[in-house]
């Protein structure tokens, strides 16, 4: 089989704990409780007698006995799915590799911000010393200093860049192993006590109140800060 990309995975990841996610919020159908009566049988009257002769009255028949049915329990009194929800934002912020990681990306950041500035001056000093000449400079002098510029405005550009797509991949990823470990950890709480889903709070838009939804954040924080940095 081939392996599925980390693009296709996290894609169809969310779809199908969104889909999850509706399968389980469904209204249960209440049962019905009411059954079927048996009327009462009428009470037969006293048939007329002859007038020398007294005829006791007839009793009336005992209505038959019919089993009433008890009433069933409604949806809303029966156990719902327990539902689990992940503040992201807690997560990043909170937890012991998502400080780490934010301490980390502030410290490239910076280091990359201090090479970008200095080579910015070398380019301004460069600049300035072929302003300062240019009245002594041939033409030829000149074409030749404006080509020597703009290469090393070229490659200052291009340095720039590459600095940014740096910082960018290594924010992308660190953010995604410590968002797979979140992922690991949610599972982990959610097996062990019985939840049907877990899920990012974002992607919650509504929940009934026949869910039993629940934050984890707190037990997925501290199963993250047990387990220790990324090896």
């Amino acid at each position: 089989m081939v392996p599925l990309s980390h693009e296709t995975r996290d894609a169809m990841h969310s779809k199908f704990m969104k889909q999850l996610l509706i399968a389980m919020i469904i209204v249960l159908p209440a049962l019905s409780n009411a059954a079927d009566s048996v009327p009462a049988t009428e009470p037969k009257t006293a048939v007329p007698a002859p007038a020398a002769v007294v005829v006791p009255q007839a009793q009336a028949l005992e209505p038959a006995t019919v089993p009433t049915a008890k009433p069933a329990e409604t949806a809303a009194m029966l156990p719902g799915p327990k539902l689990g929800y992940v503040d992201i934002a807690r997560i990043a912020g909170d937890s012991d590799r998502g400080k780490a990681l934010k301490a980390l990306l502030n410290s490239k950041k910076n280091a990359l911000q201090a090479k970008i500035d200095g080579k910015k001056k070398q380019i301004e000093k460069f600049k300035a010393s072929i302003e300062a000449k240019l009245p002594v400079m041939t033409p030829k002098q000149r074409e030749a200093k404006s080509r020597e510029f703009q290469k090393k405005l070229e490659d200052f550009q291009k340095f720039a860049r590459n600095s940014e797509e740096e910082l960018y991949k290594l924010q992308e990823k660190e953010t995604k192993a410590l968002y797979e470990d979140m992922e690991k950890a949610a599972a982990e709480h959610g097996k062990a006590n019985d939840f049907a889903v877990i899920v990012v709070k974002k992607e919650l838009l509504y929940v009934g109140n026949t869910v039993d939804a629940q934050d984890v954040t707190d037990a997925v924080l501290k199963a993250l800060n047990a387990a220790g940095p990324k090896k």
